[in-house]
């Protein structure tokens, strides 16, 4: 009996091992497909009682060998077709836009863009409902993009990074902050020395669209390494200070919090910093996604850099390259004045098309060409600082070029004084230039402009309560910051309520003050621009600045003219 039913249980076991051990026929694979689908079958288990019972022990490790045999023989069944290739195929994500520079960022970005925080949907949704904007700063950025995604390949950065000055300075190479941040990618002095950009009257290296960018990626990559390789924290960083980011750090440790940027308590404008740039890479990710069209910026260099051996007219330079002076100074927008800075650095940017021209016209010039200089006889009480004020140059300038040891000078004596090829109003994105056309732009069509005259021992706030301003407004309107140093002599653009200026003290009397008013002119008869601005004292290019004036007036035209009353001719 007991003999009866020990065969009975190996029976069972045999026959459940051979039905989990039946051959399964498999699929035919097509003959040229790639993706392989061969069944394989896991052997079923030998029952326990088989294998714990010693007296079958031999009986399990054969049936064992045989499921091993029937799965390698399963598993090979494909063989034939393992020498075909993979079909990973699939559809390609940004198929349906250019394949320009956007296209390559688009390729690269690798920051996390899937956070989920309300601050980047905002900026989004801003960013978005703006194309105009974005065709704008898609403009400034054509000249410059290509230069930063170079910089950043070559240095294994991420490629999120070369839309950080849209957030910084809109890519405008000329921006300048109210806390004294300027160029692209908005340094302030301090910082900007610290990372060696020259700072003087003739050049800033802030603004240099080569050395800054240089610049900005080394202090980036300075605090990522800071912040242990996390670029959010270095972007913060970047904006409001690494002590700034430290310090916040400190206090969510403290308190058992995250220590990330999302958790951070920082700054109103640095909580508002990354998120704007997180938003800006999804729009440009997927810009249709958001009803935005990018302009098309070329895979290729917009500039090249050229040697100048010395100091040269930015105006000379221009004609040698066969450029606009203007395009040259937004190219090379690190050049202060009307010329490079004597002590270098001795290069320009021009088209990349136009290296060779510049190189071989350079070459050809002499060099009592480069600048033009005028010899003034010193007359009895000149000084060095009214005759540096007459010619629009510094004190160091004039000593410089004369061999000058102190301040004095003697009457009768001659002095060598560089000067523009040009007018001052050809070079109009000098910085006098420009901060004509900051101070000449109207703050509002129901204020009066007041021209003070800086004497010694003003500032901003001072100035700012004297005639009821705001602070910030007040430096704005003169293209400064509030903490930046007014100079003795130096000319301020104050717009005011009418009547705000009327009782104010002696330091803005009428005497070193000018009131400027909003005229509205109708063309006359035999008018013309130059006979206008004669009888207003005016320039003609103000003029134009301040209306859409066609080639020629006719009677009934009507401009606008803002005219210094004390001053009319």
């Amino acid at each position: 009996m007991i003999l009866i039913k020990k065969f009975t249980i190996l029976g069972a076991g045999l026959l459940l091992t051979a039905c989990n051990l039946l051959p399964v026929e498999p699929v035919s694979p097509k003959p040229q497909t790639a993706t392989i689908k061969a069944p394989i079958l896991v052997p079923a288990p030998v029952p326990i009682n088989l294998v714990s019972n010693p007296h079958y022990e031999a009986l399990a490790q054969t049936m064992r060998g045989y499921q091993s045999a029937q799965l390698l023989a399963q598993s090979t069944a494909s063989y034939s077709l393992w020498h075909l290739p993979l079909d990973l195929t699939r559809p390609d994500p940004y198929a349906q836009y250019p394949n320009d520079l956007y296209q390559v960022l688009r390729r690269n970005l690798s920051f996390n863009l899937d956070i989920a925080d309300k601050r980047v949907a905002t900026h989004l949704g801003r960013y978005a409902a703006h194309q105009n904007y974005i065709n704008q700063i898609s403009d400034r950025a054509s000249r410059y993009l290509f230069h930063i995604v170079t910089e950043l390949q070559a240095r294994d950065m991420p490629l999120d990074l070369a839309l950080l000055p849209i957030v910084e300075s809109g890519f405008d190479p000329f921006a300048y902050s109210s806390g004294r941040a300027s160029g692209m990618w908005q340094f302030i002095p301090e910082t900007g020395r610290m990372f060696g950009l020259k700072q003087d009257w003739w050049y800033d290296g802030r603004r240099d669209v080569v050395d800054s960018t240089r610049a900005a990626l080394d202090y980036l990559d300075h605090l990522q390494k800071m912040f242990d390789g996390d670029w959010l924290l270095a972007l913060a960083a970047y904006n409001s200070g690494p002590g700034t980011v430290r310090k916040a750090q400190r206090k969510n440790r403290a308190a058992g919090k995250e220590t990330d940027f999302w958790h951070l308590d920082l700054p109103r404008e640095t909580e508002a910093y990354v998120p704007k740039l997180i938003a800006l890479a999804k729009l440009f990710k997927a810009p249709d996604a958001y009803g935005v069209v990018l302009p098309e910026v070329p895979t290729e260099p917009y500039f090249k850099i050229v040697q100048t051996g010395g100091q040269i007219d930015l105006a000379q330079a221009a004609a040698l390259a066969d450029m606009e002076l203007n395009e040259l100074y937004l190219l090379n927008p690190g050049y202060n004045r009307w010329a490079t800075d004597p002590d270098g650095p001795h290069q320009l940017l021009v088209y990349a098309d136009r290296e060779q021209l510049f190189t071989n016209n350079i070459a050809q010039l002499p060099s009592n060409e480069r600048l033009i200089w005028d010899r003034y006889n010193i007359v009895s009480g000149d000084s060095l600082s009214v005759i540096a004020q007459r010619f629009d140059v510094t004190v160091d300038i004039i000593k410089d070029v004369n061999d000058i040891k102190g301040n004095l000078i003697k009457a009768g004596d001659q002095l060598m004084i560089p000067m523009a090829s040009k007018k001052d109003t050809f070079y109009g994105l000098s910085a006098d230039s420009r901060l004509q056309v900051k101070q000449n732009a109207p703050a509002s069509s129901n204020l009066t402009r007041i021209n003070h005259v800086i004497k010694s021992g003003d500032n901003f706030w001072d100035l700012s309560r004297q005639y009821k301003v705001n602070l910030k407004s007040l430096a704005k309107w003169n293209n400064m910051a509030p903490k930046d140093i007014l100079r003795p002599g130096q000319s301020l653009m104050v717009w005011v309520k009418p009547g705000a200026g009327d009782n104010t003290s002696s330091s803005s009397s009428t005497d070193n003050r000018d009131v400027v008013k909003k005229v509205g002119y109708v063309v006359r008869n035999g008018d013309s621009l130059y006979r206008i601005a004669n009888k207003f004292n005016l320039r003609i290019n103000d003029i134009k600045k301040w209306n859409v004036v066609s080639k020629y007036l006719q009677p009934g035209d009507r401009l606008t003219l803002y005219v210094d009353v004390t001053n009319l001719n």
